[in-house]
């Protein structure tokens, strides 16, 4: 083959290349973006709040030495499929972090609409969303009971549950609310902050 006839057949090739290459650059952009929002709706239940960031210190409006009203909390990424959300605010820092001894429960809520998108400031006292529940915490009431540690820097976990099902409308503990909920969650997420006695 003359060198003309070479170039002349490599050129021609080319666009055709071009266009595989392009195509099969497109399918590959497909598939990944299919896996990643596959990924996304099981993956992107998130809980977060304005007043602290995750790890971060709760202000002290939210405890015992401040208002004690509940803090405002954001929900996103909601699965598909579910039928209620429920919340759990929890210590495992108690009574001093150097020597846990048991896990303190702050705050209960049951029921909570797959559609709430975020809960105000003292909601636990303002006002819930319809249907919404809130349950028995350990200072044995049904409300939110802010942070107060008796020594030492604590962690706070905030837990937000999406389920399959709307559970009975009753003030349920954390125990029984776990029991009722298993089997039921389609997805968990977390928010920690930290409160120690004397922080602002």
């Amino acid at each position: 083959m003359s060198r003309w006839r070479a170039r002349k057949r490599l050129a021609m090739g080319r666009p055709h290349a071009a266009r595989l290459l392009l195509l099969g650059s497109f399918l590959i952009g497909v598939d990944v973006l299919s896996i990643g929002a596959a990924w996304g709706t099981e993956m992107a239940l998130t809980i977060s709040s304005p007043a602290f960031k995750q790890g971060g210190k709760i202000p002290s409006i939210h405890t015992c030495e401040g208002d004690d009203v509940s803090p405002p909390l954001v929900f996103a990424g909601v699965p598909k499929g579910t039928k209620s959300l429920a919340l759990v605010i929890d210590d495992p820092d108690a009574p001093d972090p150097k020597a846990p001894k048991r896990v303190w429960v702050h705050w209960v809520v049951l029921n909570l609409p797959p559609e709430t998108e975020r809960l105000e400031e003292n909601a636990s006292a303002a006002g819930l969303p319809k249907g919404a529940v809130q349950g028995v915490n350990d200072f044995r009431t049904k409300a939110y009971g802010g942070a107060c540690p008796p020594i030492g820097r604590h962690r706070y976990f905030h837990k937000l549950y999406a389920l399959d099902v709307t559970l009975p409308a009753k003030a349920l503990s954390k125990v029984e609310l776990e029991a009722a909920m298993e089997g039921h969650v389609l997805g968990k997420a977390e928010l920690m902050g930290t409160y120690q006695k004397g922080d602002p």
